[in-house]
């Protein structure tokens, strides 16, 4: 890692315009000026930002049936997709490179060939570049219904020449390989959008933080009933209203929480980033350095990529 001044980062809690890629789009352009305007160096949206995590809706599907009626609303979530690259890519792309800030985004991408959705992370240098994706490895529950599975492939960190950023989304984040594959390619800024609001969650930010000695940027999601689509609102009966109450954060290599956790409002937080904060932190623990112990652990990564380097374009 270089030794730079602190940069500052920017975790968005909003609600997007729920199934309406072209609407969400021009609020993720308008809430990136608005970190833009604070000098952000590093952006972060929350989980399947674009068009929405779809919580509480079933799709008509229970076990050995699917209705027509849920077909139709997984039709129309998947056309409210992205593709990457697309125009919803390019647009947002303009609008990071105005802002001159690395910014990852939470999607349901739809690939380009099979029409398959998954839950991915979209990442964009500072020039407004896609710089890759990483597909969620496992869907949760019933998310298994609407998204695929991601593989090592997008495994991977990118060095913005001031730190080695990447991310998990969700609960991967509960999973011990996954954590320690993110470790071993060097992350020092580990985002996790998330749609888990639960007040435990927290606790995950904070032991992430302090195993893996680095900056932690939790994101969520803050949605209430009302955002939905009036249509869809009877879906919802017997959901609370407020769907999910946000818990966004970020913390420190020692677990020290630096701003959050936001709760029940939409809110940008900012925190200046002491990076020598990471080496100070490893005097006394390191995962994949001085307290591992590789000739007894040996973790193996299907088609891990080398670190994506991206600080000269």
């Amino acid at each position: 890692m270089t030794v730079t001044n602190k940069i500052k980062v920017a975790v968005v809690q909003a609600a997007p315009i729920i199934f309406d890629k072209k609407k969400t789009v021009a609020k993720v352009v308008s809430l990136i000026q608005a970190c833009a305007d604070h000098e952000a160096n590093l952006i972060l949206f929350p989980e399947s930002f674009i068009p929405a995590y779809p919580r509480g809706l079933d799709f008509g599907a229970v076990v050995g049936s699917r209705t027509s009626e849920g077909r139709r609303l997984w039709q129309r979530y998947s056309e409210n997709a992205i593709e990457i690259p697309g125009a919803e890519t390019d647009t947002i792309g303009k609008a990071v490179r105005a802002a001159g800030a690395f910014t990852a985004i939470g999607i349901t991408e739809r690939d380009k060939i099979s029409g398959s959705l998954y839950c991915s992370i979209v990442y964009f240098d500072k020039n407004g570049h896609v710089s890759g994706k990483h597909r969620k490895l496992k869907p949760t529950g019933t998310e298994r219904l609407i998204w695929g599975e991601g593989d090592g492939s997008t495994l991977t960190t990118f060095d913005l020449g001031f730190a080695k950023v990447g991310g998990l989304i969700c609960w991967e984040n509960f999973m011990p390989e996954a954590r320690l594959a993110m470790y071993k390619k060097g992350i020092e800024i580990y985002l996790a959008p998330t749609a888990d609001a639960r007040k435990s969650w927290q606790n995950t930010m904070r032991h992430i933080a302090m195993e893996g000695r680095c900056f932690v940027l939790g994101c969520n999601q803050y949605v209430k009933k009302t955002d939905y689509p009036d249509d869809l609102k009877p879906l919802l009966e017997n959901q609370p209203e407020t769907m999910s109450a946000g818990g966004s954060v970020i913390v420190s290599p020692m677990g020290e929480v630096l701003a959050g956790p936001s709760w029940n409002k939409e809110e940008i937080l900012f925190s200046d980033l002491d990076l020598t904060e990471i080496t100070r932190a490893k005097m006394d623990f390191d995962p994949i350095g001085h307290y591992a112990r590789p000739d007894v652990f040996h973790l193996k990564i299907n088609d891990q990529p080398e670190t994506i380097s991206i600080k000269n374009k």
